[in-house]
């Protein structure tokens, strides 16, 4: 997912099955579990940088973080190799590793896409990657900004879908992303949040939220979780607006 609005207003296997987010917390033996699984997976992807590997996965246990996290990262690794057809996937599954890398609140200088790529291209560039397929992960990684590819960006649609599939769950699951990503804010107020979510969420809906052929499928789901949520934005903006 982009930063989060809040802040811009102010498989690789199948044992990773699942929800795309299924509550608030993991126990020990469960977040152990997953991340023993996404080491697996990271090894696979890149031999010989396993401590690059572990050093993302510390990232994306950062106490702050309550839906940007291990299971977020699972959850759009699945998604890739659930959406993919004809893509590189070397170069995506690489991208999903660093798209929310680096998750700041609030971000520094740089948006938090910014930066994630340029941890990109430091972390690869030490491990020797070819120059072209660098630039080409940063690309990545700086598309989850918005998530409006261009056309013929096959890669640029498999990770933007896989990052926002968690907008098509069962309306509970919907409702637990969404309160995890305002956990994740919660010093923010509402006068702040509200109309911040407010815009990203509604500039969403301008245009197909899914762009592969399998992603696509999920639009409908989606778009009605995402409608609901704006309308219910809307009338909490308003009253926002009419308490002050």
């Amino acid at each position: 997912m982009p930063t989060d609005p809040a802040i811009d207003a102010t498989r690789d296997g199948p044992e990773l099955d699942g929800p795309e987010f299924d509550g608030p917390e993991l126990d020990g033996p469960g977040l152990d579990r997953l991340e023993g699984e996404l080491i697996e997976q990271w090894d696979r992807l890149l031999p010989h940088q396993t401590e690059l590997g572990r050093d993302l996965l510390r990232r994306y246990r950062e106490k702050h973080r309550h839906y940007h996290d291990v299971r977020h990262l699972a959850a759009v690794l699945r998604r890739i190799d659930e959406f993919a057809d004809d893509h590189d996937l070397f170069l995506v599954r690489l991208a999903a590793w660093f798209h929310d890398a680096v998750y700041a609140i609030p971000p520094g200088q740089l948006s938090n896409e910014d930066a994630s790529a340029r941890l990109v291209r430091r972390e690869l560039g030490r491990a020797g990657l070819e120059q072209e397929d660098i630039n080409e992960v940063a690309r990545l990684v700086r598309l989850t900004t918005t998530h409006r590819p261009k056309p013929h960006d096959p890669e640029g649609e498999l990770l933007c879908d896989a990052d926002l599939a968690v907008l098509a769950g069962t309306p509970e699951e919907y409702a637990a992303y969404v309160a995890a990503v305002r956990a994740e804010y919660g010093h923010v107020p509402d006068e702040v949040f509200v109309p911040g979510r407010l815009a990203i969420m509604t500039e969403l809906l301008t245009g197909n939220l899914f762009h592969t052929t399998k992603g696509f499928r999920l639009e409908r789901a989606a778009r009605a979780n995402v409608e609901a949520e704006v309308a219910d934005l809307e009338a909490r903006a308003e009253a926002l607006v009419g308490g002050s």
